[in-house]
């Protein structure tokens, strides 16, 4: 088929041209001057897109990867773990969490909003008037299979004011670089963060950031697994160890022209204000749709909408004839729901990475075409996006 097709999944996203060229370099000696700098400078960067992490562990691995590192490098077996369980991805970490040997207490599953703090702040303050079991709370701050957002700073506050020790992770995959993620101005103590969304690279990298609270509460663990465990990656020596094994260097080739560009965009505000944009703009799509069919944006309140993915509830319609329709007749490939409840009827349009005005105005065109084509009901969508974008 002609032209190129859009693709608004959740992850992969699109890889930038300068991304995708990264990868053509040869490898290089990996000891030489010419590699340590460039280690060392996305080391320096990293810190800083992280929002002020004091250390980052780079896992060649898919972000599940960095959930059991994260878990495994602050906990011992049996420890307490706090989760905030807001759809299908907050609900895999708890289970890896229990399959590692944590007892995990969960809060209560609201697939149409994110993780309630008020909740997390009942069982942190019940925690401390009994055996003060909780050592570490951890968070899904965009929850893929949803759309949800979840208010980090209300969920710092609520730690804080329970006095609980616990640390405060958060798993970034989904948000980072498409909603703000500061974390020292958080307070967050690992940020558990992957190549394939925002950094706009293919799957096979993922970054544990750390907090300096975090680095010496390590020291006091011993990791339940070798390959994932901080310390040795924190030698001095060989940069070999840096990386637990031999450096990945054409991922690392095209971290670094990721990270130029989005230091081109004007850094990484400019970069979430650019996909709170285009999320607002789906929105308005979603909702132009519902003047005359059954769609609804799963995630009822707009402040608790991310900025990565919209999930939209499309009632009575059998979701999967109109994601194949998108796909192999107009070249828009959206994702179906992942969540029992929402599986049939709901899809999933992703829009972030690299991803400007047009492709998104494609895609939703794309969509509403689709819609057309196979009789289901629904208003106009992409002139209400149009105007989103054009009041900018």
């Amino acid at each position: 088929m002609a032209g190129r097709e859009f693709l608004h999944l959740p992850g992969p996203t699109n890889i930038p041209d300068a991304v995708l060229e990264a990868f053509r370099r040869p490898a290089i000696d990996f000891a030489s001057t010419e590699f340590i700098d460039l280690a060392e400078g996305l080391w320096t960067d990293l810190l800083d897109v992280f929002g002020g992490a004091d250390e980052v562990v780079v896992l060649t691995s898919v972000g599940h990867g960095a959930w059991e590192s994260a878990l495994t490098n602050i906990a011992e077996p049996g420890d307490t773990l706090l989760m905030g369980v807001s759809g299908m991805f907050g609900q895999r970490w708890a289970e890896m969490a229990e399959t590692l040997g944590y007892d995990v207490i969960k809060t209560t599953t609201e697939l149409r909003r994110p993780t309630d703090p008020a909740e997390l702040a009942d069982k942190l303050t019940q925690d401390r008037q009994g055996p003060n079991k909780i050592k570490v709370v951890c968070v899904t701050h965009t929850e893929t299979s949803t759309g949800s957002l979840a208010d980090l700073i209300a969920i710092r506050a609520a730690i804080d004011a329970a006095d609980r020790p616990a640390l405060f992770v958060v798993d970034a995959v989904c948000s980072f670089a498409t909603d703000p993620v500061y974390m020292r101005d958080t307070g967050i103590d690992v940020l558990v963060v992957a190549s394939q969304k925002g950094f706009m690279l293919p799957p096979g990298l993922a970054f544990c950031a750390l907090s300096s609270k975090a680095v010496e509460h390590s020291k006091s663990i011993t990791p339940s697994n070798h390959h994932f465990a901080w310390a040795p990656r924190f030698q001095e020596g060989h940069i070999y160890y840096r990386f637990g094994g031999t450096p990945p260097e054409q991922h690392l080739f095209a971290l670094r022209a990721s990270l130029d560009l989005i230091a081109d965009e004007g850094g990484i505000d400019a970069v979430t204000d650019r996909h709170r944009r285009l999320a607002n703009a789906a929105h308005a799509a979603v909702e132009g749709w519902a003047t005359a069919g059954p769609w609804e944006i799963n995630i009822v309140d707009p402040a608790e909408r991310c900025a990565a993915v919209t999930c939209v509830r499309t009632g009575d319609l059998i979701a999967k004839e109109l994601i194949e329709t998108a796909r192999d007749r107009f070249c828009v490939t959206i994702a179906p729901g992942i969540i029992p409840s929402l599986d049939i009827h709901a899809i999933r349009i992703g829009h972030l990475g690299d991803l400007n005005e047009p492709m998104l105005l494609g895609a939703l065109g794309g969509l509403e075409t689709a819609m057309t084509t196979l009789g289901m009901p629904h208003g106009d969508g992409v002139p209400r996006a149009i105007e989103s974008l054009a009041a900018l």
